[in-house]
């Protein structure tokens, strides 16, 4: 077998992170199984499959293709997106805040995590003024950031500070001090709402993490996959803000699109002028069909009327299930404490015993054919909260987007699990 020497760069974008080792081990496991009890997948990271808006995306795609089929998949187009899209957009953000941008603010890409690996490429790292580093205010948050960064050590997370409230929830607050500690920071970034925990950013947060990239000089990407305007899988959002250093990044897949790969950044011409020549440099441009099909959702309305008819009833009503299984079925005895969240697709758990260990949790868990994701990947190699990184072995993630069936029968065995554990 030939022996491949990467480069620095080959060699960690040639290597599974944490969570893609998980994914993978969920696929692998499925698909070898066969007869017995089925699997109950709880790690999954797929938006729920809602009919109505497939439904709804099926007929806005068919028209696409009867109408734009030519233009779209026969020829190559420009790099920024279609105009048809980076129009409604533009005109969708106008009309919905009142924002004064125009196409020179906005980018479309394949999928906002392409567009966020971008933004840290042009932004941070070994530059004229020496080393910067993609910085995370506060950590768990998505384990694809740590994907993003190319430069051994280039990324930095800050541990949250921890607020149980004395009963079986708890949050995480922005420890701004030790944010503001930092003199290498490049580029700032977070979901809100905020993959795993669901932890929504409040007005004054942004308001403060708006002023630190101001005062650096930096930008401040806010991912905005869970929240404000689509999908708004959650009960409170602080609306996306329009500023010189914020790059809001958008996309359509936990909207009902996840395969189509789009996702968009709306920014200053000063950062989005850059990433739209990357897009160029490296992938062209994102698919064209889709475009189209997304440009008809928001020009129509119809993006809007699925998300306020369908996918926010749907995710409120999931959350208030699996809330209540959680109560129920996880044993009294342990100290067990889920994350007070406002938004997203999963329900993030602390186990605060020195005995729970997440990875033994998953492995005891798959024993059982259930799979949920541990919490240890959501974390920084920088930043392990608690001694020895306590907190972030004693947390797990599971979805709520799972059949009400499974996520039924998996909360009752991950119960079962830590009762036969503690």
């Amino acid at each position: 077998m030939t022996v491949v020497a990467f480069s620095h760069t080959g060699a960690k974008m040639a290597s599974a992170s944490g969570i893609r080792a998980i994914m993978d081990d969920i696929a692998v496991s499925t698909a070898a199984a066969a007869g017995g009890r089925p699997w109950l997948n709880l790690g999954i990271g797929n938006p729920a499959y809602i009919p109505e808006v497939a439904a709804a995306w099926q007929r806005l795609t068919m028209a696409a293709l009867s109408e734009n089929f030519a233009e779209a998949s026969c020829r190559y187009g420009p790099s920024r997106g279609t105009p048809e899209l980076v129009g409604a957009i533009v005109a969708y953000f106008r009309g919905r805040y009142g924002w004064d941008i125009g196409a020179q603010n906005v980018v479309v890409g394949p999928g906002s995590q392409l567009l966020g690996f971008i933004a840290a490429a042009l932004f941070t790292g070994p530059g004229p003024a020496g080393g910067s580093k993609l910085v995370l205010p506060v950590v768990p948050d998505y384990t694809g950031y740590q994907g993003l960064v190319l430069t051994p050590g280039g990324i930095a997370g800050i541990e949250p500070v921890l607020e149980p409230d004395g009963g079986r929830s708890f949050r995480y607050q922005i420890d701004f001090a030790a944010l503001e500690r930092r003199d290498d920071i490049g580029m700032l970034l977070l979901s809100s709402p905020s993959n795993p925990a669901g932890r929504c950013l409040e007005a004054a947060e942004q308001d403060r993490l708006i002023a630190l990239a101001t005062a650096r000089d930096v930008p401040l990407m806010i991912d905005n996959a869970y929240g404000e305007p689509f999908p708004c899988i959650g009960s409170t959002f602080v609306p996306p803000a329009w500023h010189p250093q914020v790059i809001n990044c958008f996309t359509l897949s936990k909207a009902g699109l996840p395969g189509e790969r789009i996702g968009f950044a709306i920014g200053s011409e000063a950062y989005i002028g850059p990433m739209v020549s990357f897009l160029a440099n490296s992938a062209l441009h994102a698919a064209q069909l889709a475009q189209h099909t997304i440009a008809r959702a928001l020009g129509s309305g119809a993006l809007d009327t699925m998300v306020a008819s369908s996918i926010t009833p749907f995710y409120a009503q999931r959350r208030k299930l699996a809330e209540s299984l959680l109560l129920d079925s996880l044993p009294a005895s342990l100290a067990w404490r889920l994350h007070a969240s406002t938004g997203g697709m999963f329900c993030w758990l602390w186990v605060d015993h020195d005995w729970f260990d997440d990875l033994a949790l998953y492995q005891a868990l798959k024993r059982k054919r259930v799979f949920v994701v541990p919490g240890r990947h959501f974390f920084t190699s920088q930043a392990r909260p608690g001694p020895s990184g306590a907190h972030a072995r004693q947390c797990f993630r599971l979805s709520i987007s799972a059949p009400e069936a499974e996520l039924t029968d998996g909360i009752g065995l991950i119960g079962e699990t830590l009762a036969e554990m503690g």
